[in-house]
């Protein structure tokens, strides 16, 4: 076989690929493969066209846009063709871009652009005539798209009549792009799962699915929202530029992200893309990227567009959050309240810059509810950016040597039968004395979250366990230096570091204590609340399951293991040892009658604080009725913003909490500046 021949083959190849994945993706809404991936295969297509030109059909999805729409909405013609955008990956690209663009249009270095997020989203096309929205209709194939007018009449946020202002034509089309937000995407599939129906992928994948319902009622049912970002056909409107035509957005009721800017020169794009590229993960929707385009519009009709996508605008992508690799294997954890947790040993893969090699699969019946299987491709995120986890099996790519993951019927670390409880996803080992839960209790109890033992983590603790030198944590404080200069890679002066560690744990906040015991149910929020109706643990050792249940907050559940939790006899003789051994958590309690002005409110820290460290400002907190959240939704009341408050500040100003600073926070928990 000639080159020629190879390259031929493998053009036809990769267009009946990318064909094929366009109608899973844009007709389906049910993507096999990563956003990244997809965009590689057509790289790799562009490019080989581009050194092969005898090969370049005017039917290559090089020439596409999207695909043709689905035969169970009806088809409508686009009054002025919805094109999709050439993707930039890396800075250099962007530079190439703009470079290019001077060569070939002789632009200055000056030129003004209008940069905005990517939304990962759904684009859609809307025309209005005489101010009254006629006609919705999905991206399609570009030229046609699904008329979905029903459904997107259900989006709160879409005008459905534009507003007072009559400087808008006759007839106009506008573009956006559908989204949901990640709290509400959250609680969608909260509630599917309580339903007993299985959770969307991710927030495209939802707002996809929920905007091409064929019963408007059930897209009503779904928490779509909306930007806009540009026009399409406008007869009668002589706008300049883009940053105009945004404007003119606001103005007629569109709503427009806060984000999009005017920038001046190819630099400040660059700077803006590092900026979004930061405050992404705190965004309270998705992005992939961000969109430069040419403002002056007489530049961009000189500038003209290619049959796909048009010269003078550019998407940048930012690294994938998503990847595509392969369960090499499956384990299962024993963890500190004896639950077995399976988890996937991937094939190593980078997502958003970070090597992920293990992923938590929770428990079996969402194993099952996935259908994960050992050797199955799936599709891998990063939670929040930071937590992996598996998405969805790709079966499609199975080929048979697949096995399908059966839980251990005993404890995979001493042996143990394990139970599975009514109502309860687990499994459990229910030897206490199980050596991974007595290294995973130890580990919490030692944690930062917990007692803070500094240098205490859980290799050490590995060896402390397996040389019989602790098996609870009253042990960490009887513990000597000489013991401690017996284990592996401990010098004389580690062990006097832990010790002295070790010893200046012994005063806690009472909640920081209770956390760390590891009372099941019971996590730092529930500590909180405790510490807060209870002056020391003498008295909460004496509560009652009723007394428990008053508390606001505290339900049956965590009320009953709370309670089991002190009748048991080894936890008594445990609590014992710690007191003997000097540790006595401090009172958290406020004043009796002593009210705050933060009582009930919710509060997020950012920055770095002059006057205070983190914990003594949880503790203030604490002691003042509030409570303190690592995240910022719409329920928080107050973002305390300290010097160089990082992105989580603009995304305060965009879902409009009150921004307040260090004094300000003092003042309202009643504290002298």
């Amino acid at each position: 076989m000639s080159d020629e021949e190879r390259i031929s083959g493998r053009i036809q190849e990769l267009r009946a690929i990318i064909e094929a994945h366009n109608r899973r993706y844009y007709q389906l809404d049910d993507p096999e493969i990563t956003d990244v991936e997809y965009d590689r295969l057509m790289q790799e297509l562009i490019s080989l066209e581009q050194d092969y030109p005898q090969f370049k059909t005017i039917t290559s999805p090089t020439a596409q846009v999207g695909a043709a729409p689905a035969k169970a909405f009806t088809a409508a013609f686009h009054l002025s063709p919805m094109l999709s955008l050439d993707n930039a990956f890396t800075e250099a690209q962007i530079i190439e871009f703009h470079e290019r663009l001077k060569r070939m249009f002789e632009i200055p270095d000056s030129i003004n652009y209008v940069v905005e997020p990517k939304l990962d989203g759904v684009g859609i096309n809307l025309i209005y005539r005489h101010g009254a929205l006629a006609q919705g209709l999905t991206r399609g194939d570009g030229l046609t798209g699904e008329d979905v007018t029903a459904n997107l009449k259900t989006i709160p946020v879409l005008p459905q009549r534009l507003g007072q202002h009559r400087d808008f034509p006759d007839e106009l089309e506008i573009r956006g792009e559908v989204i949901i937000f990640k709290e509400d995407f959250r609680k969608l599939n909260e509630k599917r799962l309580s339903e007993g129906t299985p959770p969307f992928a991710n927030p495209r994948n939802a707002a996809a699915g929920s905007l091409r319902q064929l019963d408007p009622a059930v897209t009503a049912r779904r928490p779509l929202n909306i930007f806009f970002y540009a026009l399409g056909s406008n007869q009668g409107n002589n706008f300049s530029d883009q940053w105009s035509v945004l404007q003119a957005l606001g103005r007629w009721g569109f709503n427009v992200n806060p984000l999009v800017r005017p920038v001046q020169g190819i630099n400040s794009c660059i700077e803006y893309y590092r900026e979004l590229n930061k405050l992404r993960p705190s965004l309270p929707y998705e992005i992939d990227g961000m969109v430069i385009k040419v403002s002056s519009f007489d530049l961009q009709r000189r500038i003209g567009s290619l049959s796909r996508a048009p010269r003078w605008a550019l998407a940048c992508k930012f690294v994938a959050k998503q990847e595509k690799t392969k369960v090499e294997e499956i384990i299962v954890q024993v963890g500190r309240t004896g639950a077995l947790t399976p988890v996937a040993i991937l094939k190593p893969v980078a997502v958003s810059g970070v090597i992920v090699s293990r992923a938590s699969l929770h428990n079996e019946d969402e194993i099952r509810r996935k259908d994960i299987r050992i050797g199955d491709w799936v599709l891998i995120q990063r939670a929040g950016d930071v937590i992996p986890e598996v998405v969805q099996s790709l079966p499609n790519l199975r080929d048979g040597s697949e096995i399908t993951f059966i839980m251990p019927q005993n404890c995979p670390e001493c042996g143990t039968a394990v139970i599975r409880l009514a109502q309860e996803a687990a499994r459990k080992c229910i030897n206490f004395s199980c050596p991974a839960q007595v290294r995973e209790r130890l580990a919490h109890f030692a944690s930062r979250e917990g007692m803070d033992i500094v240098g205490l983590g859980a290799a050490l603790i590995a060896q402390l366990v397996d040389n019989n030198l602790i098996t609870d944590p009253g042990d960490i404080y009887f513990l000597n230096r000489q013991q401690l200069i017996s284990l592996d890679r401990m010098g004389s002066k580690s062990a006097q570091n832990l010790i002295d560690a070790i010893n200046r744990s012994k005063n806690p906040p009472l909640n920081k204590f209770l956390y760390a015991l590891g009372i099941e149910h019971v996590g730092q929020q529930y500590s909180l609340v405790l510490a807060q109706n209870f002056p020391g643990i003498t008295e909460l050792v004496s509560a009652t399951r009723e007394d428990l249940i008053e508390l606001k907050g505290i339900g049956p559940e965590a009320a009953n293991s709370i309670v089991f939790f002190f009748q048991e006899p080894q936890n008594r003789q445990m609590l014992d040892k710690l007191a003997r051994a000097g540790v006595a958590p401090q009172p958290l309690l406020a004043t009796p009658g002593k009210t705050s002005a933060l009582m009930g409110k919710s509060l997020v820290f950012t920055g770095t604080m002059e006057k205070l460290t983190r914990p003594q400002a949880k503790v203030i907190v604490g002691a003042a009725g509030g409570m303190v959240k690592e995240s910022l939704s719409r329920n928080i009341d107050y973002l305390v913003a300290a010097a160089n408050p990082g992105s989580k500040l603009q995304q305060a100003r965009l879902l409009g909490i009150a921004i307040i600073t260090e004094d300000d926070f003092l003042k309202l928990a009643g504290e002298t500046v």
